[in-house]
């Protein structure tokens, strides 16, 4: 246990610190890049982006997670396998894409989709040839070397992207940088660890074993593209190209605690419940809890400046073209919170095979989104909109905390103080704003995106 607490920590550390990095260049760039480029660009890569995640996570049989979670995980026939499975996969991704292309086109009447899509989607073949030295790397927690990678990746992209875009304006700008940070890591991923190589194999027993956990990744994986692309879906249709572009950047920036968290669940949780599993439950549990009460106090602090004072955030570094995020972002923000809480504790589920509690949760997420944007948008324009995906998480949370206590995991009464403390920190920050005559401008725009207002 000694040894494992130290590989923890130290994988925290590396996840978090990582993150704030990556975080800092993706910031960075997208200020760059909102000065280059036309919020239009930004609402029709969204478009494109969402399609090709879409595609991935309909395709996903959970390759990664069972690299880190199967007890052969190490076995080069295993790791052979599931790289051969990657390379199909992608395959099959570019080739949906060049299908879906010209449909998709005529369905937003964006002709631009029909070149964007099959483009953007060669990175899934890129991907699929990535070395599966990076799941052996997660699965023992040597977050380092990933994050090396990711940071190197991601500096090269934003360096591409940031100079086409001052030479060039255009979409090729986003869409090169896209395929350059695919490039980057594939390269990179066969240098991780000394020799370390993948070939074609294929090994039925492995193939079973990844898709006896796959079948409930791939119907969670699915409904959760469904559930947390749906807005975009919908809006792209609701809202003009430009409001899309900056609902994408108030997405954006409310979602960095969610990812944060997040990271540290795949990176660190699930590889160190993987390795607990044979605990009695009431044991495992007391185990997790202690270190998930210290990760919500960090990620407090952190939501309850985001929540109130995300406005000041937004007015202060954007143009006047992005004003309406500023009220997006505080309401996303708070939206998020649920998922939050899930997201430090639903990864000890997967390390215990129980999958299938978070697809349902995605599943009625999903009917949540899409019956709350309608309704929303009908009865109170953009504004009720973003209010329905703020509130899609809580069928989630309901859900995964059922999954929790059937399985023993459960900690309602943690998520209650956790959520005690959050709402009292942001009451007591918006008090000391206007105690410091700091007002809330973004009120107003707020008040004008209303219908009849």
């Amino acid at each position: 246990m000694n040894a494992l607490k130290k590989v923890v920590i130290r994988g925290a550390f590396w996840t978090v610190a990582g993150y704030g990095a990556s975080q800092i260049l993706r910031f960075g760039g997208n200020l760059l890049l909102t000065r280059l480029l036309f919020p239009e660009f930004f609402g029709l890569m969204a478009l494109v982006n969402i399609f090709i995640i879409g595609l991935n996570l309909f395709s996903d049989v959970g390759i990664g997670l069972s690299i880190i979670q199967n007890r052969r995980g190490d076995e080069p026939a295993f790791l052979n396998t599931a790289w051969t499975l990657k390379i199909i996969r992608g395959l099959g991704i570019w080739i949906a894409c060049l299908l879906l292309a010209t449909p998709l086109a005529s369905l937003y009447e964006e002709p631009q989709l029909q070149w964007l899509i099959p483009v953007v989607g060669l990175t899934s073949i890129i991907d699929g040839f990535t070395s599966t030295a990076v799941y052996t790397l997660e699965r023992h927690m040597a977050i380092k070397k990933l994050t090396l990678l990711e940071l190197a990746a991601q500096a090269v992209q934003i360096t591409v992207m940031t100079v086409w875009a001052a030479i060039s304006p255009t979409l090729w700008a986003m869409v090169v940088g896209g395929l350059t940070y695919s490039s980057v890591k594939l390269i990179w991923s066969y240098r991780l660890i000394p020799g370390y190589s993948n070939r074609f194999q294929w090994e039925s027993s492995a193939v079973r074993e990844i898709f006896n956990l796959g079948r409930w990744i791939f119907v969670s994986t699915a409904l959760t593209f469904l559930a947390e692309q749906a807005d975009r879906l919908l809006l792209g249709k609701l809202f003009s190209l430009e409001l899309l572009g900056v609902y994408g950047i108030a997405l954006m920036l409310s979602d960095v605690p969610r990812q944060v968290v997040g990271a540290l669940s795949i990176r660190v949780v699930l590889p160190a419940t993987s390795k607990l599993t044979d605990l009695p439950r009431p044991e495992l549990r007391a185990k997790i809890l202690p270190y998930r009460k210290r990760l919500l106090l960090v990620t407090i602090a952190g939501m309850a400046l985001l929540i109130s004072a995300g406005d000041l955030l937004i007015l202060t570094l954007y143009d006047e073209r992005y004003a309406d995020a500023a009220w997006m972002l505080p309401i996303l923000a708070l939206g998020i919170w649920p998922r939050l809480l899930c997201s430090t504790i639903d990864s000890s589920l997967i390390a215990l095979g129980e999958v299938h509690y978070t697809a349902i949760g995605n599943f009625f997420r999903l009917l949540s989104t899409v019956g709350g944007i309608l309704l929303g948008f009908n009865l109170a324009g953009p504004v009720g909109a973003v209010v329905a995906v703020a509130l899609n998480d809580l069928m989630y949370y309901a859900c995964v905390n059922f999954g929790l206590h059937r399985e023993g995991m459960g900690c309602f009464k943690q998520d209650l103080k956790a959520t005690a403390l959050l709402l009292g920190s942001v009451v007591t920050i918006w008090m000391g704003r206007l105690a410091l005559g700091i007002g809330f401008s973004s009120w107003q725009t707020l008040m004008s995106a209303l219908p009849n207002s």
